[in-house]
């Protein structure tokens, strides 16, 4: 009788086990949520409402606030989930060492320069912190940021459902 090991587990099924332990003891603004909550839905968003069937960008929204948030590194993410998932994830964080001003003008830029997928995650981001919103103040700050993301989407065709699914929302 021969023993096989089991298949390794799909890499989204990895990213959502390594999202919740990474953002472990972090809650959204409400304080009651737990934050990883926040990733499953932005991937949840990238497939229900986008259609995206990529597994890669499903695992890259999964850990899209890692580096930003959490302990990790590009390097780990890379050894773990591969180049591509390493480089959406960069993309999506944030150099937090930067005065706001010009960490938002930085972020802009390294998304626009960046691959189109990690617009659309972003787009999936912003989807849901918007739905997430718990006021009338939060939604319009959101509301800024989701101007942001249409006009990084703008110009890309494989970007045009996922940002008329956001825009919906402001309608």
């Amino acid at each position: 009788m021969s023993s096989s090991s089991p298949p390794s587990p799909p890499p989204w099924q990895a990213a959502a086990s390594k999202a919740a332990r990474g953002h472990e003891n972090q809650y959204r603004k409400d304080g009651a949520t737990p934050y990883s909550a926040h990733t499953t839905r932005v991937a949840l968003t990238l497939i229900l409402r986008f259609g995206c069937r990529d597994e890669e960008l499903v695992t890259a929204a999964l850990l899209h606030d890692l580096i930003e948030d959490t302990g990790a590194d590009y390097d780990e993410i890379e050894e773990q989930f591969g180049p591509r998932v390493a480089e959406l994830v960069a993309r999506m964080s944030k150099d937090m060492r930067l005065p706001e001003s010009a960490r938002e003008e930085a972020y802009d830029r390294q998304l626009a320069e960046g691959p189109w997928e990690a617009r659309l995650i972003k787009l999936a981001d912003v989807y849901d912190n918007y739905c997430d919103a718990a006021s009338d103040e939060a939604r319009r700050k959101i509301r800024e940021k989701i101007q942001r993301a249409l006009a990084l989407a703008e110009g890309e065709p494989r970007l045009a459902e996922a940002a008329a699914c956001v825009r919906s929302l402001l309608d």
